[in-house]
Order: C-alpha cells, then structure tokens, then sequence
C-alpha cells in the first residue's frame, strides 16, 4: 500500500503543540507483517490507530472484545472500510493493485482518560498525555505483530 498523509483538520484553535504539524491521516503498510495500517485523527483531535486483516485470519470479522489483542486502552474498534466519498477522513485506504480491498480494520484509540485531546483540551494542556503519532504507529506495530502471530 503506498504511504498517504492526509490533512484535513483546522486545528486553528487547538493551541500549540505537536498535533499542529502532524497530519491527520496516515495510511501506511506495516514493514515487518505487510498488514495495512491506518491513522486517523478524531473528532477529539485524538489519534486512532488500526490494522486492516483480510479474509482467511482467523479474526475477519470478530468484535475487537473477541481479538486477544493487546494495545493502548484496549482495541476499541472493528468494522470493514467507511462507505464514504472521501478517503481522507475516515477509517478506509486505497490500496494498490494486488493488495486486498475488502478488509476487517482493528483499532484503537488516544482519547481515554490520561490521554490529551487536542480540541477539547486546549485551555487545559497540562491534563493528560497527548499520544503523538510516533506512539500510535509503536502501538500499530505492536498491533500487527500479534495478529500476524494469530493469522
């Protein structure tokens, strides 16, 4: 999957901080499992990471409670791509010609309690730990090792 940033966001009034250079999304593969991966930004200005599996894993459309997985906070999400027109927002990618369309994203998320978010926490800096995007592809990585261990 070719590497795609995406910056969508006004963050105009989030106040200073790393959020203000990162982008908002980042569609990449994973280098040591070949697994898709995905970072998205949230409403909160939170980031959320994810890990697409295809059909044939053994956990292809399980609920993330069902996945033994371990990462920031838990897994918190699973579905297959946004059915939306616009790639650069939401939980999809692009994939190349070869690579799987059709697969099952697990992710996480950044906004839990410790956690900063930027859109709602600007007044309140101090409040939490903002989880930059070097942490959450550390957590994807992490992430797409144990599913490859489970495929």
């Amino acid at each position: 999957m070719e590497y795609r940033e995406y910056r969508t966001k006004d963050k105009s009034e989030w106040g200073d901080g790393p959020w203000q250079q990162e982008p908002d999304k980042i569609q990449f593969t994973d280098e040591a499992t070949g697994l898709p991966c995905l970072i998205v930004r949230g409403p909160s200005g939170a980031l959320c990471g994810y890990v697409g599996i295809a059909k044939g894993h053994q956990d292809f459309e399980k609920h993330y409670d069902a996945v033994p997985v371990e990462c920031h906070w838990g897994l918190t999400f699973s579905d297959f791509c946004a059915e939306t027109g616009d790639e650069s927002k939401h939980i999809c990618h692009r994939p190349e010609p070869g690579e799987p369309d059709h697969v099952w994203w697990l992710g996480f998320d950044c906004a839990h309690s410790g956690d900063h978010c930027p859109k709602y926490d600007r007044d309140l800096q101090t409040l939490g730990t903002y989880r930059t995007v070097a942490y959450v592809k550390r957590q994807i990585a992490s992430i797409a090792s144990q599913l490859a261990e489970r495929a």
